[in-house]
């Protein structure tokens, strides 16, 4: 009988020792599948827990698909949703042909459909206001993608922010305008697709951000290339100039540059000539057309490219009248390109660059003022071609444009402005890449019949977006060294730190001047970085007033 007893107080001791461990282990359960939720306006969205400890939530919806009656429309609200939203792959890119053929993707296919962004954030909390980092991503706006590793947003989230990459329209989808589509508008204008998405993410980004333990007033844009622009962009419209506290530029602006908006009324007849070149003159024709005929469409050989409008509602004027008129958003700006953006090999083809080539190839290019872009970028002996040839190629391409907004938001900002020139040269590829060269969006071409390209001598266009990142480790193309982590270290923490603060500088890195002088002063950033003056002011005024004369 007392053994009877014995065994049941043993069992009932067990019991309630056994109860609270089983208690405590649902209810941690419950807390770790929870904690990947988050309530946006929209709805509830479950993410990833990654190994760094980062939560990651892709695919996040910002928009309403833009198909059928939506195409070339402004985004619209997205629908609510009931129950938990998955939040764990990549939405699809933007429509877009393999234009580069070097990029690389991880997203969930090709769609008009696109409107998704990405979040990355160390945050175990909402209530935590760590600033917020915003990437658009680069590819002429013809191609490009939020999900590409390049622009990979955990390691920046581990340096204590919120990091977010974001979709937009592309090409045709994202700046065709139209007579028509002005007419149905309800500000009177078309085109800029592109331009709107991103400033509805923004505007996403303002409403429900603080769920992901960010901040929504201490916002930094950045991009690179394509991506770049955007910022610039965006810095001017007064869709979203408040929504932003800081911007980084990387290699391109919307100022002097081969993108600048036209006037509605000559993209409207742009848009005309397209849309009867394809047999489809009418709207109601052209929204009922198949996506992948549009873009297949659009692609064609001596098509040409879909750009900005002045529309009166996103670019009220052009970004360079914006930013000459101080009507910019006035953050604090940290920008500038890299020391190769173009070979010189753009300008000579197959020629020999000597100088006697070098000198005909510039009379023919600037007539009655070769002169004066001679004794700016001279060459004085044929040894010097390569090197001048390719700061000329680069400045043209690329830099000057950036170098234009540099200088404008540092007269009419009051802000800070940083501006840095990127000179680290990618390493060698790894040996089992074979023939290949390096592709102008990141990546690589493989090419068994074309000899395999000479090694750049200076940072070639895009190569700084894996540095600058923290991503280098995604990209398997190179024969990454200790140098290239070290100049990566660098580059991420004044990234990091501009986010955070408004200023590049911190810690151990060195120190790096506001633009602001005269002489401008400007950060190298290579292996051994440091501050240089600036010493070729000429070539920029002189480039600024030939544009000033197109």
């Amino acid at each position: 009988m007392n053994q009877s007893i014995n065994r049941l107080f043993l069992l009932l001791l067990l019991a309630v020792l056994i109860a609270p461990a089983v208690a405590q282990t649902k209810k941690a359960t419950a807390t770790t599948s929870s904690s990947n939720q988050v309530k946006t306006a929209n709805g509830i969205l479950e993410g990833t827990l990654e190994k760094s400890g980062i939560r990651s939530f892709k695919g996040v919806p910002f928009g309403a698909p833009p198909v059928g009656n939506l195409r070339w429309r402004e985004p619209q609200p997205v629908k609510n949703w009931q129950g938990v939203r998955k939040a764990t792959q990549f939405g699809p890119r933007a429509m877009q042909l393999p234009v580069f053929g070097d990029m690389n993707f991880r997203s969930n296919g090709v769609s008009e459909d696109c409107l998704y962004l990405n979040v990355w954030t160390p945050a175990k909390t909402g209530k935590e206001k760590l600033p917020v980092l915003v990437y658009f991503y680069g590819g002429g706006f013809i191609a490009g993608d939020g999900s590409e590793p390049r622009y990979d947003g955990e390691s920046m989230a581990q340096k204590g922010m919120v990091a977010i990459t974001v979709n937009y329209r592309l090409g045709v989808f994202g700046f065709f305008s139209h007579p028509e589509l002005s007419k149905e508008s309800p500000y009177k204008g078309s085109g800029n697709y592109g331009f709107l998405d991103q400033a509805a993410a923004l505007k996403w980004v303002k409403a429900n951000i603080a769920a992901f333990g960010g901040d929504p007033n201490r916002v930094t844009i950045a991009g690179e290339s394509a991506g770049s622009m955007s910022v610039s962009a965006q810095m001017a419209s007064p869709l979203s100039r408040n929504l932003i506290a800081g911007a980084i530029g990387e290699s391109g602006a919307l100022v002097n540059s081969g993108f600048d908006p036209v006037p509605l009324a000559e993209g409207e007849q742009n848009g005309v000539k397209f849309a009867t070149s394809i047999g489809a003159p009418s709207l109601a024709q052209l929204r009922a057309m198949d996506a992948q005929q549009l873009l297949n469409e659009a692609g064609k050989p001596g098509m040409g490219r879909f750009v900005p409008t002045i529309d009166g509602y996103f670019f009220p004027k052009s970004p360079a009248a914006i930013f000459a008129a101080g009507e910019q958003a006035k953050v604090p700006l940290l920008a500038g390109w890299n020391s190769e953006e173009m070979t010189y090999r753009a300008l000579f083809g197959q020629e020999a660059p000597t100088k006697e080539n070098y000198t005909k190839l510039v009379q023919k290019l600037y007539g009655p003022r070769a002169e004066d872009v001679l004794k700016q970028y001279n060459a004085a002996t044929d040894a010097d071609v390569p090197q001048v040839a390719t700061d000329l190629s680069g400045d043209r391409f690329i830099a000057y444009s950036t170098w234009k907004w540099i200088d404008l938001h540092s007269k009419t900002g009051g802000k800070p402005v940083y501006r840095y020139l990127y000179s680290r040269p990618r390493p060698e590829m790894v040996p089992e890449m074979g023939n290949a060269s390096a592709g102008l969006a990141g990546g690589v071409v493989k090419d068994s019949i074309a000899p395999k390209a000479p090694p750049a001598t200076g940072a070639v266009h895009s190569a700084e977006i894996e540095y600058a990142m923290g991503n280098l480790s995604t990209n398997k193309v190179f024969a990454w060294g200790p140098e290239d982590y070290k100049v990566s270290k660098t580059i991420q923490e004044y990234f990091a730190n501009f986010v955070k603060t408004g200023n590049p500088n911190g810690g151990s890195l060195p120190k790096w001047p506001t633009a602001s002088g005269n002489p401008v002063q400007y950060q190298v950033i290579d292996v051994n970085t440091k501050t240089v003056t600036e010493k070729n002011r000429g070539r920029y005024l002189l480039l600024d007033e030939l544009n000033a004369k197109k």
